[in-house]
């Protein structure tokens, strides 16, 4: 089954729900745009051709959202699905923007930094002149195989085709801080990823149904991914909720810890070896999808689409998953997952975290102004206010390091992520308040767009 289809599955099981009628339902599930574009660019004296797609699910709200993937598995099924995905995630959590998604068939590893600059650049002009890339209408974000830098030379060519629109800096998100980005857009998605977590651990009715112990911290996780996702996401779960990994995975293998994977120091060696075989911290075992079949309490697929599927959904054994990736678990799998009683926690929820950000860092480049300049010391000079008071009432005096830890105006980052925990706990408690109507799972699409 391909990548689509699976969405439109979901999105028809949703559906039922909801008694659409079909000629709604064929309308939601339908493409808006789509182009396929050749780019051919010359290297050292050869010409080379990639092929390119940028899909539109929806213009209902405009711009319309999505990343831009540089992946030699790119195709035109996958990125349609993933636009779809994209308007869903766009109506779940709120953010007025319809959904998109782009991508180019390509192995970045295969080419230099000059000559991504110019295939990036030749790709961009294309879906540029299209009208597939504009702050108004339709704005691209890292995905798999791009980043800031990519996002930095597709703003450089917009504004080099579109020198009169003072809003060039809009026409993507996920850029470098010094060219319109915003503090926190990199750790995003993991950081979503953590608050939904969160919030599922305020709810104790949700605790017992999976079977997990009370306290986030004394349940056994798996993270399948070390990317940006995964790598961020563990950050997060190990420094702010002293949570226990006990395996990492990554495309060559595993590591293993029944005790707990130390994340910072796996982070320091991933830097430097670009890949988590450490044995101070844990058993390599290079048999990657096994990662997935391992007992765990929380299972967290956070790289590739349909990792479950129905060859291998019996052999899970865990008690919650945590869809961190587009589409992780395939719609036949889903349902017996359900049946078995493993809560499943949607991907279309779950790493919204991303865009969110992307968002803030979109209205951020529309009003030309950086979150936190007007109110920032305000804010600092009345929490001083508050403690001459305090002083003044008691007859003490606050020493100088109590005050400046406590002396800290939100900045934008802080403001990013206050931003992103209120969109992903609003939106879990829309999702949590739909599933108690409908006496439901957690289901997949449409259920939030009432």
């Amino acid at each position: 089954m391909n990548f689509q289809k699976n969405v439109n599955l979901h999105v028809d099981n949703s559906a039922k729900l909801l008694n659409f009628s079909n000629d709604l339902l064929e309308h939601i599930k339908s493409i808006h745009s789509l182009i396929k574009v050749n780019v051919g660019v010359e290297l050292d004296g050869t010409i080379h051709n990639f092929t390119g797609w940028r899909a539109v699910h929806s213009e209902h709200i405009l711009p319309s959202k999505g990343g831009m993937r540089y992946s030699e598995s790119v195709d035109q099924d996958d990125t349609e699905a993933l636009a779809s995905l994209m308007t869903y995630k766009c109506a779940i959590v709120n953010i007025p923007f319809g959904g998109s998604k782009g991508g180019l068939k390509i192995n970045p590893k295969n080419y230099t930094m000059p000559q991504l600059r110019i295939i990036t650049k030749a790709f961009a002009t294309k879906l540029i002149n299209k009208g597939f890339i504009s702050p108004a209408l339709n704005v691209p974000a890292p995905d798999m195989g791009t980043s800031e830098r990519e996002m930095e030379w597709i703003m450089e060519t917009y504004k080099s085709l579109r020198p009169d629109d003072i809003n060039y800096r809009g026409c993507v998100t996920g850029k470098p801080l010094h060219s319109g980005g915003i503090a926190g857009r990199t750790e995003a998605t993991g950081r979503g990823i953590e608050e939904a977590i969160r919030e599922i651990f305020r709810h104790p009715d949700i605790i017992k149904e999976a079977g997990l112990q009370n306290e986030l911290k004394d349940n056994k996780i798996i993270i399948q991914g070390f990317g940006n996702v995964g790598s961020n996401l563990a950050k997060h779960l190990y420094n702010r909720d002293q949570a226990k990994i006990i395996a990492i995975g990554e495309r060559d293998g595993y590591l293993f810890n029944e005790n707990g994977i130390d994340i910072n120091a796996l982070h320091e060696f991933y830097q430097t070896n670009k890949n988590i075989n450490d044995p101070k911290l844990g058993v390599f075992k290079n048999k990657p999808d096994d990662i997935l079949e391992l007992a765990c309490d929380i299972l967290i697929p956070a790289a590739l689409e349909n990792v479950i599927t129905i060859d291998n959904v019996n052999n899970i054994k865990c008690k919650l998953i945590i869809e961190a990736a587009n589409g992780p678990i395939s719609f036949e799998a889903d349902q017996k997952l359900y049946e078995k009683g493993i809560v499943v926690i949607p991907d279309i929820y779950v790493n919204a975290g991303g865009v969110i950000v992307s968002y803030f860092e979109w209205v951020k480049n529309i009003s030309h102004i950086r979150f936190g300049r007007m109110e920032k010391r305000f804010q600092e000079q009345k929490i001083l206010e508050i403690i001459d008071l305090i002083d003044k009432k008691t007859n003490t005096k606050t020493d100088y390091a109590t005050i400046k830890n406590v002396l800290h105006g939100a900045d934008e980052e802080d403001l990013a992520f206050s931003g992103l925990e209120d969109s992903m706990r609003n939106a879990f408690m829309e999702i949590y308040n739909t599933k108690k109507k409908l006496k439901n799972h957690f289901v997949k699409a449409l259920i939030i767009l009432l």
